[in-house]
């Protein structure tokens, strides 16, 4: 998801973005909430969401934030959203968060505004959750501000609290036989973060998946399995497919002016596509409580 961006911010701000990290992790819930997680087919689930932000070649700026809906369990895109959005915050390693979810945030609440039939039960996320620095990750603030179930779906291991891609890592892959096959990524301190997913038969690479908000690491891990009829969960796969070809028709022109998109093929419901208004969080232009749905921040 992430483009390194120009420069760090001081070191009060970086302590600002510490303490909004520990009171937001605060909320942070663990365990399955809705009814269809406690349910092993997942009955009543009928639509799962995805979120990325991508950014334009050789652009740390530019990107494009997007939001794709699928039913469950056909998974048929029945909704996206691609926005041309220009990124403030500079990218620091551990505090993605303050860089990208604010537009990830505006796109699920634009989509509860206009078409709350099509909101999704849950995010699947492309990054981490509690498998993070502090444990709190993009998929549990994106989980906060929306006050939706997340997953946090990585494809590569975050080395925190002791892990790593050590020779003992690198066999208990290797011993990932079949789909579905797991192992617990457990830290130094004892904490279980996530688990590795073989999420496909002819898949080499585990899944990284991890807790963001309101479901359990379990349910989580079944979900994302679910969702795979590649490596990539559909969710994550279709949100990539959706924002490749606008970053290449994006461009920046000489004088800095984005090239027009090219769409494509709509699905049941298509978003317009348009540029973002510029966005606020907390961190970047002062701190600032999650909007409630329905009402529009000052």
């Amino acid at each position: 998801m992430a483009a390194p961006g120009a420069g760090a911010p001081p070191e009060e701000t970086l302590s600002l973005w510490k303490r909004e990290q520990a009171r937001l992790k605060a909320r942070v819930v663990d365990w399955d909430t809705e009814a269809w997680q406690r349910n092993p087919d997942f009955s009543g689930l009928q639509r799962v969401g995805g979120v990325d932000v991508s950014f334009v070649k050789g652009d740390s700026v530019n990107a494009c934030a997007s939001l794709v809906v699928l039913s469950y369990p056909e998974l048929k895109v029945v909704y996206e959203e691609c926005r041309m959005v220009n990124l403030k915050a500079p990218y620091v390693s551990g505090f993605l968060a303050f860089r990208e979810v604010p537009f990830l945030a505006e796109a699920v609440q634009r989509l509860q505004e206009k078409e709350p039939s099509l909101m999704p039960q849950v995010l699947l996320v492309d990054g981490n959750g509690v498998l993070h620095q502090r444990g709190f990750g993009v998929a549990c603030h994106l989980g906060i501000l929306t006050d939706l179930p997340c997953v946090g779906v990585a494809k590569k291991l975050l080395q925190v609290d002791g892990l790593e891609k050590s020779d003992q890592h690198k066999e208990k892959v290797r011993c990932l036989r079949a789909a579905g096959a797991t192992f617990p990524l457990v830290g130094d301190s004892g904490t279980i973060l996530g688990m590795a997913l073989k999420s496909h038969d002819r898949s080499i690479n585990p899944l990284y998946v991890s807790v963001g908000h309101k479901i359990s690491l379990e349910t989580a891990v079944h979900l994302t399995h679910a969702c795979c009829r590649f490596r990539i969960p559909e969710p994550v796969r279709q949100v990539a497919s959706l924002t490749a070809p606008r970053r290449r028709r994006a461009t920046p022109t000489p004088c800095g002016t984005p090239k027009p998109l090219l769409p494509r093929p709509a699905p049941l419901c298509q978003a317009r596509l348009t540029s973002a208004p510029e966005s606020t969080f907390a961190g970047t232009k002062g701190s600032q409580e999650p909007l409630p749905w329905g009402r529009r921040g000052p």
